[in-house]
């Protein structure tokens, strides 16, 4: 609850640029009202707290989220099913938990390793460039690289990266304060994974090399 007794609600986002930062499971609530994007189907009330859960409307109709439904009255399911209307994400959730098997198989250990690995490299190597300005250097970030190419707008970038054959993201990415704060329209942004190489980072730095010369 806020100061002022309103719900709060927080996200919780299967990103998995941060899966080497979230290597355990969380123990105990770290919110009054977490959600999460993959939740086991045995464990239907880690959406969040059933008390405000069951206060709560559904937001959508549909097959499955009503008990009763009369001229007088509807009566609706129960949790979570009440906000689960129509056909569940099946094959979404079965993908999610192969996705999962899948990284645990190789180790968030190794995987993190890799990756900052990428990162350091991948960062010494666009730094070196020199007229490319790198956005976001906290000491443990996650395997991104936001940058910004001289007075070249990120999505002529992102094009020409493209063309290359070195695809980014291009955009203020979900995050205009932050793009206010640094002053700039949009970034660029290389996200690194553990199937990624050393020899895809020196691609991806010649042609950043190909977008300065262009716009020299």
């Amino acid at each position: 609850m806020s100061e002022h007794g309103f719900p709060q609600g927080l996200r919780g986002r299967a990103d998995p640029s941060a899966a080497q930062k979230i290597p355990k499971t969380i123990q105990r609530p770290i919110h009054p009202f977490p959600r999460r994007l993959g939740c086991r189907p045995e464990e239907p009330r880690d959406v969040g707290k059933a008390a405000l859960l069951e206060k709560m409307q559904p937001f959508k109709g549909g097959g499955d989220m009503i008990l009763s439904v009369t001229f007088e009255k509807t009566t609706y399911n129960t949790i979570p099913h009440k906000f689960e209307a129509g056909t569940p994400p099946i094959a979404a959730m079965i993908g999610l938990g192969a996705a999962l098997d899948y990284v645990s198989a190789i180790g968030l250990e190794r995987i993190a390793a890799h990756e900052h690995a990428l990162l350091e490299y991948a960062t010494e190597q666009v730094t070196a460039l020199g007229g490319v300005r790198i956005i976001g250097t906290a000491r443990e970030k996650a395997a991104v690289l936001s940058f910004y190419v001289g007075d070249v707008h990120p999505h002529d970038v992102g094009t020409l990266l493209d063309e290359e054959g070195v695809a980014v993201r291009t955009g203020h990415h979900c995050a205009q304060p932050v793009m206010q704060r640094f002053g700039v329209p949009a970034t660029a942004r290389a996200s690194f994974a553990f199937y990624n190489t050393f020899a895809e980072v020196d691609a991806h730095v010649a042609a950043i090399r190909k977008v300065q010369k262009l716009f020299a």
